[in-house]
């Protein structure tokens, strides 16, 4: 976790996190450290016992258990059942929420199920914020994730000092669903950024370049971005081992594709994108950074 992080004075809040994963153990550290009281629950029990070792807070044994008390509950799961299962399952957090909490959701799904559970959440005499986020784990490590929100303004208001313990930028953009929304569209831009590096860095191996020293080139003009800077090094160098699965990338363009249909929007480009990663995961490579398009090519 990043050691230069500031944290803006913000009175403490009782914050339950629910999934521990890649993305949500810093961010919850960073909540700890930013002085909230913070209780965990993750679906691995060991792995909630371990994360209050290193960093404080207490564990729970379920969703609803964390929530209790909570004035802020914040999620970071898998996909839409494991967020319905942990919102409002037979231990969901909706259950032991009191009046007038917000619950915030990092999980990337569906604006169907955002949607879903604001109404859901709004019977229960609650409020909930769709936040998914983008950065990946080296933006949650460092606090500087940008967060994309659906949901009501008065109460992102309330909740955004709390979620800029690990954040760079937290904007509402409409209502609930919004958050997701914007969130596909962030997927469509890197899914296709990182096809067009991978055919960029193949072509330019085949000629024979030297493609660091390439890089240093045209990551400085127009072609530059976050992936090139960050990934193009590493794909030049085959080095996978780390990152943004393309399983979960494959979740998320799924999410996408769904929602183009529904719209009648046409996303060509991010179709094909879809089987070239499908391909990766037939060569055992669901692991693999996103950025491991270029062995397809290879």
């Amino acid at each position: 976790m990043s050691a230069s992080k500031t944290y803006e004075p913000v009175a403490p809040w009782r914050i339950a996190f629910i999934g521990l994963g890649t993305m949500g153990a810093p961010m919850a550290a960073h909540l700890i450290r930013a002085g909230h009281t913070v209780t965990v629950y993750n679906r691995t029990a060991a792995k909630a016992a371990a994360f209050v070792a290193e960093h404080g807070g207490r564990s729970a044994e379920s969703p609803a258990e964390a929530a209790d008390g909570a004035q802020l509950v914040i999620t970071c799961v898998g996909n839409d059942d494991d967020l319905r299962e942990v919102c409002k399952g037979s231990q969901g957090a909706f259950l032991r929420m009191p009046h007038g909490a917000v619950l915030v959701d990092h999980t990337t799904t569906s604006a169907q199920v955002a949607q879903e559970l604001a109404h859901d959440a709004h019977q229960h005499g609650l409020s909930f914020i769709d936040a998914p986020v983008s950065g990946g784990n080296l933006g949650a490590l460092n606090g500087v994730l940008t967060v994309m929100c659906g949901g009501d303004p008065e109460v992102f208001a309330r909740v955004k000092p709390v979620l800029m313990a690990y954040s760079r930028a937290v904007t509402l953009l409409g209502d609930s669903g919004s958050g997701q929304l914007a969130k596909m569209v962030n997927q469509i831009c890197v899914a296709g950024l990182l096809q067009g590096l991978s055919e960029a860095l193949a072509f330019g191996q085949k000629a024979g370049l030297d493609m660091h020293k390439v890089l240093e080139v045209i990551s400085q003009g127009a072609a530059s971005s976050w992936q090139m800077q960050n990934r193009g090094p590493t794909m030049v160098d085959d080095q996978f081992d780390f990152g943004f699965a393309v399983d979960w990338m494959r979740k998320d363009l799924g999410l996408c594709l769904e929602e183009g249909r529904r719209l009648g929007a046409r996303l060509p480009g991010t179709a094909l994108i879809d089987q070239f990663y499908a391909d990766l995961q037939a060569e055992g490579g669901g692991r693999w950074d996103t950025s491991s398009l270029i062995r397809r090519l290879r």
